[in-house]
């Protein structure tokens, strides 16, 4: 717990390791393609100058991908327009406020796209700045010049930029003298040196380590790499990772529409605990159902992969432990469809469950006993591991309104479909805004949000007046919405 530079005055080393979940994600994303025998992908060698993915970086979709989320960095994309991976490294190290507020990055930007705009003074910096396009951008670059013009080893290179980075002035005022003696006798006119040190010193403060960014940039490129060539494949390690945060997975899932691909509503035949690939699509994961825990997904998986796939509600009921998958568990899964591949109503299984329950409890305990009731006997089909289906009441599904609402209550998401899907075009032309893009918009500025309430808490302030706060959705994602006494009155009967 000793701070780095005491630390350093006894001759250590301070360490700090950084756990990041994009790894893990990365992980699943890449065992997932290798499922498939003619898919052998191996992250660590990638084609770096993949034109597929330098597209996608251009085209600022990116969201999902380390470090390029926000909007600004999007921006910051599309101008850029990344076409190899120092690009990459430097739009890392750009996008930070000493950078952006110094019009550093606008120079970047011009010089990237206009060579005419590159100098290189003195010539000799070439090959130091030639990757940014003759702008400094990392403090090894000062560190290398410093080198290049003046002679000084890479130890005091680096005390140099040390001095820079922190402004320390009698630090300054003395690699100052050092480094235009230096520049002196290797050629370089003191007017010349003196210029360069003062850009050095400009820059150094801005100045990123190069090759933090391009340890990140190695990151960035692998999780673009995935999502430009295994879309399907990313979508799913990504929504796995992102299992707790709503607010995020409400636009991943929106983004998976948007792509074409369907996310699939949980199956007790198919579902592992996280998100997974099946033909169709991606299924959902078990472990984002409310109420489902883990010893209940075991008991689910282990039963089906014990013997064969579950052949009804009944057959499910009297295979799996029902200590752990409880009448709790029986409700959320019925109600987020994961049954629905059986063939059966929603409805029809709520209707029907405590009898299921009653049924299969008693046919479990025979069991237990080592005894087999007639009615099995008779029934079980020909491998005998199948309890028999039972008949369902005659009955309506529910409407779509309360299996979505059903869904989201138990998931947190509207699955089979999202109630605002259908009025899209007309949210785009009321709103001003996204959820997304909220952030964006300046202090005080008035904003229009179209979306569907998913959660309203009524409160009452001390002075005895009524208020609410609700929660707002919309296809990319949640917000808050505090409505004070007054318009609460007004507005109460529509919320």
């Amino acid at each position: 717990q000793y701070s780095m530079t005491d630390i350093e005055k006894v001759g250590l080393v301070k360490f700090d390791f950084l756990g990041l979940k994009t790894l893990t994600m990365i992980h699943h994303a890449v065992t997932m393609v290798n499922r498939t025998p003619a898919e052998r992908l191996d992250i660590e060698r990638l084609p770096l100058n993949d034109e597929k993915t330098y597209a996608l970086l251009a085209s600022g979709k990116t969201s999902g991908i380390f470090q390029l989320e926000s909007s600004g960095m999007r921006n910051l994309l599309v101008r850029i327009k990344p076409e190899c991976f120092e690009d990459l490294i430097a739009i890392l190290a750009l996008y930070r406020p000493g950078p952006l507020e110094s019009g550093m990055v606008d120079d970047f930007i011009k010089r990237k796209h206009d060579p005419l705009k590159i100098a290189y003074d003195p010539p000799e910096l070439e090959p130091i700045l030639k990757d940014t396009y003759g702008a400094i951008v990392y403090q090894e670059q000062v560190m290398a010049i410093a080198n290049r013009m003046a002679g000084f080893s890479l130890g005091q290179a680096d005390l140099l930029r040390r001095a820079m980075g922190k402004k320390k002035p009698e630090e300054m005022v003395k690699q100052k003298e050092r480094f235009l003696d230096g520049a002196k006798a290797n050629g370089f006119t003191e007017e010349k040196a003196e210029r360069i040190f003062e850009q050095m010193a400009y820059f150094a403060g801005y100045g990123f380590n190069k090759s933090h960014s391009a340890a990140y940039a190695l990151v960035t490129f692998q999780t673009a790499y995935l999502k430009a060539h295994h879309p399907t494949e990313f979508m799913a390690a990504l929504l796995t990772s992102e299992m707790g945060n709503t607010d995020k997975m409400v636009g991943y899932f929106t983004e998976c529409r948007e792509r074409g691909i369907p996310i699939l509503p949980p199956d007790v035949n198919e579902s592992q605990k996280n998100f997974t690939i099946v033909e169709e699509g991606i299924r959902f994961g078990l472990a984002a159902i409310k109420n489902v825990g883990g010893s209940a997904i075991e008991s689910i998986i282990t039963s089906r992969e014990a013997e064969e796939p579950f052949s009804s509600f009944f057959d499910f009921c009297c295979r799996i432990d029902l200590q752990k998958v409880n009448k709790r568990v029986l409700e959320g899964l019925i109600k987020v469809g994961a049954f629905d591949s059986m063939g059966t109503k929603r409805a029809q299984l709520m209707a029907v469950l405590e009898q299921t329950l009653d049924e299969a409890n008693a046919v479990q305990k025979e069991r237990a006993l080592g005894q087999t009731s007639l009615f099995e006997a008779f029934e079980a089909d020909s491998s005998g591991s199948h309890a028999p289906a039972r008949p369902l009441p005659e009955i309506d599904e529910w409407q779509q309104a309360q299996i979505l609402q059903f869904e989201r209550e138990l998931t947190g998401f509207y699955i089979t479909a999202h109630p605002l899907t259908q009025h899209a075009e007309a949210i785009r032309l009321l709103s001003t805004h996204t959820t997304a893009s909220l952030h964006e918009a300046h202090e005080g500025r008035e904003v229009k949000i179209c979306g569907v309430i998913g959660s309203m808490k009524v409160t009452t302030t001390k002075k005895g007046n009524r208020m609410a706060y609700v929660q707002l959705e919309d296809l990319q994602g949640l917000v808050e919405v505090i409505v004070f006494p007054e318009l609460f009155q007004n507005c109460e009967e529509f919320l």
